[in-house]
């Protein structure tokens, strides 16, 4: 077989050797394709000088395949297959994936997520290495560059080429140690009280800190620490409070109360975020919705 005999093995033709072999006449075969029994056969001509076999002989007064073209077809089959799915990319199953996962969060959002996710991939996608790193100040550019694959925000980037999904909402509240002292009774016993704040390593402030700006709200920060994780050791035993995120209750201060901040402040969402280029890949697709369903079991 030549390089020209191989430029003459196209998809068409491929369908009409199927199309024979199933009906097993070159006539109905032609009716099947909507073509005339003329261009079949000049198409079985093709294919029997591009492969080098007869394909199908006479019977009587039908044809009969060879034993060449019995074995050829199913093989036939999956080759159109998997080039009729080649728009879907490579056929995809968790555990033979193997890729690093960059995800970048916060303390408070890689506590609350990731472990369940990290479980999830250890039991069904062992081949995925999950790799996170401190979120930081949440732009676009560092999923573009690929610096990671997942970002966990409050604060989706408005960014065309950045596409988002909510994973959960949460609050903020009062954390307190109940040895030490009662939550406050109101906005002046709040403001009266000592705080720990959160300052980040990028000079990022809570929202909260905005909000209370806003409304003309200043509290005495006796203590800032650069993540959530610092809370806890500063506020156990002592009087001091640190307004966070409800959810912390589930992990890293379970050991406080927690009451409600005696002024409004509304909720806030968690999103996911992922380049464009991430959108329809399968193994990511498979990871967003694992993590989605992770967040979708969380207690309310």
């Amino acid at each position: 077989m030549n390089s020209i005999d191989r430029l003459n093995l196209d998809t068409r033709a491929l369908d009409v050797f199927l199309a024979v072999l199933d009906a097993g006449s070159v006539s109905a075969a032609a009716v099947s394709l909507g073509v005339s029994q003329s261009a079949v056969s000049h198409t079985l001509d093709r294919l029997r000088q591009t492969l080098g076999d007869p394909l199908f002989v006479k019977a009587g007064r039908g044809i009969t395949p060879t034993p060449y073209a019995l074995r050829t077809g199913p093989h036939v089959r999956q080759i159109l297959q998997e080039l009729r799915n080649l728009p879907l990319g490579p056929p995809f199953a968790p555990a033979d994936t193997h890729l690093t996962l960059t995800v970048a969060a916060n303390d408070y959002q890689r506590d609350l997520l990731l472990p369940a996710l990290s479980r999830v991939l250890e039991r069904e996608a062992p081949g995925i290495e999950l790799h996170v790193v401190p979120s930081g100040i949440p732009t676009p550019d560092r999923l573009r560059r690929d610096l990671c694959n997942l970002m966990i925000s409050p604060h989706p980037p408005p960014a065309s080429d950045i596409l988002q999904q909510r994973l959960l909402d949460d609050r903020m509240v009062v954390f307190y140690d109940p040895a030490q002292r009662d939550a406050p009774a109101d906005l002046n016993d709040y403001l009266a009280s000592r705080h720990i704040s959160i300052v980040f390593n990028t000079g990022e402030r809570l929202g909260l800190d905005d909000a209370m700006a806003a409304q003309g709200i200043h509290r005495d920060a006796a203590v800032t620490v650069s993540n959530f994780s610092g809370l806890a050791a500063f506020l156990r035993g002592s009087d001091l409070l640190a307004s966070a995120p409800a959810r912390l209750h589930q992990g890293m201060m379970r050991e406080f109360a927690q009451a409600s901040l005696p002024f409004n402040h509304r909720p806030f969402s968690l999103y996911m975020l992922w380049h464009q280029r991430y959108q329809d890949d399968p193994a990511h697709r498979w990871i967003r919705s694992q993590l989605l369903d992770v967040a979708g079991r969380l207690p309310a």
